[in-house]
């Protein structure tokens, strides 16, 4: 069984990590004498539309994250505890963007959007709106896992018999025991905003995959540079999430007891 798992995992492994040595040896290659060339990675730095772009996605993954918990941790709570028979139809409307197609959504919200525009500018970071709704199915099963996972009708009814009030109870009760579960949605969040392409393209939104696919058309090896390094920027985020969640988890565990201090 254990080379079977070694050879699962080298076959996966593989199966991920060629396709970015084979972005990396596109990109490094053409210096003379059969070299490599870092011309187009260091080339990213003087790129001003493509450092903008980059601007742009950095701040709309964290509008996004932002916005998106804001929306739905408070709502999926209140339903949880509250309004329990809405429950399967927050599901329904949440999971439902997956059904959709991002061409389909563009029509619908091209006109919507000349009201946007008008009221809050032209303004790329309009598209938070647009990205909280494309995370939704995402988001919403990464923290109703967080949530099954706590006796939260308990916790919550203990907190307000305390004399605790409602922001107390998120900030206090319910977002330490779901910490994992933000993470990870928020993570869900910065990886579909760097890597959507599709309606930022059709509003006409410089953002980096926009950006992406018009330098690919003048410089292919800086494209495939940029994109890389995007990968790898997620690669890095989804790492350092394991790690804070690992480290959680080791010292919920190895937390002792606290001793009693009245007498028998």
């Amino acid at each position: 069984m254990r080379a079977v798992r070694y050879s699962v995992l080298g076959v996966l492994g593989a199966f991920f990590l060629l396709p970015l040595v084979a972005m990396l040896d596109f990109s490094t290659r053409g210096a003379p004498g059969g070299g490599r060339d870092f011309t187009a990675w260091t080339s990213i730095a003087d790129d001003r539309a493509l450092l903008d772009a980059i601007a742009v996605s950095l701040q709309l993954s964290v509008l996004t994250s932002v916005l998106m918990l804001v929306l739905l941790l408070p709502t999926m709570v209140w339903v949880q505890l509250r309004l329990p028979k809405l429950k399967r139809l927050v599901e329904f409307l949440c999971l439902l963007p997956l059904v959709i197609p991002a061409v389909v959504l563009v029509v619908g919200i091209a006109s919507l959007y000349s009201w946007v525009s008008y009221f809050l500018g032209n303004s790329a970071l309009t598209l938070t709106f647009v990205y909280v709704v494309l995370v939704l199915p995402y988001a919403y099963r990464a923290l109703e896992s967080g949530l099954q996972a706590m006796d939260l009708r308990t916790l919550s009814e203990a907190a307000r018999s305390l004399g605790a009030g409602w922001g107390t109870v998120m900030l206090r009760v319910v977002l330490p025991g779901v910490r994992a579960a933000v993470l990870s949605a928020a993570l869900l969040t910065v990886a579909l905003v760097l890597g959507e392409f599709t309606l930022a393209s059709l509003l006409n939104f410089p953002t980096l995959q926009v950006a992406i696919n018009l330098t690919g058309k003048r410089d292919a090896a800086l494209s495939i540079a940029v994109s890389l390094a995007a990968l790898l920027l997620a690669f890095g985020l989804l790492l350092v999430l394991s790690q804070l969640v690992g480290r959680r988890r080791t010292a919920r565990v190895a937390e002792p007891l606290a001793p009693s201090g009245g007498k028998a």
